[in-house]
C-alpha cells in the first residue's frame, strides 16, 4: 500500500460515500415510513426495484462512457476537450432522458405483471410506477451530469445536490404519505397537515426530488470552472462519442444484462409470495447501506485510473492498484462485521411482522459474510473502466449474473421448492465467482492496459539514441 496516495484517494471518495450515505438514509426513511402502512404497501413499492436498478444502471453506463474520455482527457491536460465532451454528456442527457421517459411511463401499467406482482397490489404498484418515472429526464440529468463532474474531481457539487435532495425527499414524503393528523410535541398537541396519500405520496415525494435533483446539477455544471458547456456545440460530435460509446456500449450492455437478471431474480422471489417479497426489499434497503464504502471507492479509482492513464503513467497506475485494493478490502470487513452483528435491529425499523424480520436477518446475515470478497471486483472493475476497459466486466458480470444467480434460483426457487434463502445462497455464489475472476486479472496485471507500456518508451528511446 502507498500511504502518500491515501489522502488523494480518501479527498475524492469521502464526498461520495457521505452523498450514498445520505441516499440509503433516506432509502430506510422511505421503507420505514411506506412499511408503516402495511406489508402490501411495502411489497407495492419494492416489487419494481429491479426495474429501477435496470433503468438507472443503463443511464450510469453511459456516464461511464463520459468518465473515461474525460478523466483521460483531463489527466493528459487536454482541457478544451473535457468541455465539449461535457457539452455532449448534455445532449445525451435530452436525448436519453426524453426516451427513457416516454417507455417507462407508456409500460406503466404492464410492468406489474411482468414481474409477477400479486394480482392485490398491481394496480397500486403501476401509479406508483407512472408517478416515479415521470421526471425521468431529471434523474437523467443527475446520473451523466453528476458523473462528468466527478471526472475531473470535484465529487462535492453532486454530494451537496444529492444530500439536499434527499433531504427535500424526507420533508415531502412527511406531509405527502400520512393524512392531516395530530402530533404530540413537548410543549403540547400540534394539528399537522397531510395529504394522505399513501404509497403514492412516496412517488410523488421522490419525483419533485428528482426534478429538483436534476436542475440543481444541470446548473452546477453550468457553472463550473474546468468543465463547463458554456459556449460549446450541443449537436452530435462524432470524435468525442465515438469513443465514449466504445466504453459505454459494453458496459451498457453489463449493466443492462445484469439488471435484466436483477429483474427476472426479483420477479421469483415476487412469486413467493408478500412475506418473501417484503423481505427482499428490506433486506436489499438494509444492504445497501453497507456497500457505501466499496461504491465510494470505485469512483475514486475509476476517476485516478483515467487520470493516470491519460497521462501514460503507468507506474501511478500499478501504485493505485496497490493502494486501492487492501484499503477496500479492509473497509468491507468491517462493513460487513457490522451488517452481521445488527441484522435483526435494522430490519426491525422497517417491519414488525415476526416471519419477514426472521427471513430478512437470516439473508443479510448470509451475504454479511461475503462483503469482504465483493470488495474485490467492485475496485478493479472501477479502475478497468477509467481506462476504458469494459469488455472483460462484461464477460465475467454476465457469466456471474446468468450463470451462477439466474440459473441456481431458478432451479432451487421454481424446481426444487426452496425459498428466500436459496436464491440469496445464489446470490452469494455470483458475488465468490465475481471475486475469483477479477482477483486473477489483478493478480496477473491483465487490467493495467499500460503495463508494458514503460518496456515500450524505453525501448524507443533506446533505438532513438543508437
Amino acid at each position: 500500500m502507498d500511504i502518500s496516495m491515501l489522502g488523494t484517494i480518501m479527498a475524492l471518495a469521502w464526498p461520495t460515500m457521505l452523498e450514498m450515505l445520505m441516499q440509503t438514509a433516506v432509502q430506510y426513511i422511505d421503507t420505514a415510513m411506506v412499511g408503516s402502512l402495511g406489508t402490501q404497501a411495502t411489497a407495492a413499492v419494492g416489487a419494481t426495484s429491479t426495474v429501477n436498478w435496470l433503468i438507472g444502471s443503463t443511464i450510469s453506463a453511459v456516464g461511464v462512457g463520459f468518465l473515461a474520455f474525460i478523466s483521460q482527457s483531463y489527466g493528459a491536460g487536454e482541457y478544451r476537450k473535457t468541455k465539449r465532451a461535457s457539452a455532449q454528456a448534455v445532449f445525451m442527457t435530452l436525448v436519453m432522458g426524453i426516451a427513457i421517459t416516454l417507455l417507462t411511463t407508456g409500460l406503466s401499467t404492464k410492468v406489474p405483471v411482468w414481474m409477477q406482482v400479486d394480482p392485490g397490489i398491481r394496480d397500486l404498484t403501476s401509479r406508483y410506477f407512472l408517478i416515479l418515472y415521470t421526471p425521468m429526464l431529471f434523474r437523467t440529468a443527475s446520473i451523466i451530469l453528476g458523473t462528468v463532474l466527478r471526472s475531473v474531481r470535484d465529487t462535492r457539487t453532486p454530494m451537496r445536490v444529492g444530500i439536499t435532495v434527499n433531504v427535500l425527499n424526507v420533508i415531502l414524503n412527511y406531509f405527502m404519505i400520512y393524512p392531516t393528523r395530530t402530533i404530540m410535541l413537548p410543549f403540547g398537541q400540534m394539528r399537522m397537515f397531510g395529504l394522505g396519500w399513501g404509497v403514492e405520496g412516496a412517488a410523488a415525494a421522490s419525483a419533485v426530488s428528482y426534478a429538483y435533483g436534476g436542475i440543481a446539477i444541470f446548473a452546477a455544471l453550468w457553472r463550473h470552472k474546468t468543465i463547463s458547456p458554456r459556449g460549446e456545440r450541443f449537436l452530435p460530435d462524432p470524435e468525442i462519442l465515438k469513443p465514449c460509446f466504445r466504453v459505454a456500449i459494453p458496459n451498457m450492455l453489463q449493466r443492462f444484462g445484469t439488471s435484466l437478471g436483477y429483474v427476472f431474480f426479483a420477479a421469483m422471489i415476487n412469486s413467493l409470495g408478500d412475506i418473501s417479497t417484503a423481505a427482499h426489499t428490506i433486506a436489499n434497503t438494509v444492504e445497501s447501506g453497507f456497500y457505501i464504502p466499496g461504491w465510494g471507492m470505485q469512483t475514486a479509482a475509476a476517476t485516478l485510473a483515467g487520470n493516470a492513464y491519460g497521462a501514460r503513467d503507468g507506474e501511478r497506475l500499478k501504485r493505485l492498484g496497490r493502494t486501492f485494493l487492501p484499503l477496500e478490502i479492509g473497509l468491507m470487513v468491517i462493513t460487513g462485521s457490522l451488517l452481521f452483528i445488527f441484522a435483526e435491529p435494522l430490519v426491525r425499523i422497517f417491519t414488525t411482522d415476526p416471519e419477514v424480520v426472521r427471513l430478512g436477518t437470516t439473508v443479510l446475515k448470509m451475504v454479511a459474510v461475503s462483503e469482504p470478497f465483493y470488495g474485490v471486483p467492485i475496485v478493479v472493475e472501477g479502475m478497468m473502466q477509467g481506462c476504458g476497459q469494459t469488455l472483460v466486466p462484461l464477460a465475467f458480470n454476465l457469466l456471474g449474473m446468468w450463470c451462477v444467480r439466474i440459473a441456481g434460483t431458478y432451479v432451487c426457487t421454481q424446481h426444487l421448492g426452496m425459498g428466500l434463502t436459496a436464491a440469496w445462497g445464489c446470490m452469494i455464489g455470483h458475488n465468490l465467482l465475481l471475486f475469483v475472476l477479477f482477483g486473477v486479472i489483478f493478480l496477473m496485471g491483465r487490467w493495467n492496459p499500460l503495463t508494458g507500456y514503460e518496456k515500450d518508451l524505453l525501448s524507443l528511446k533506446t533505438e532513438s539514441r543508437q
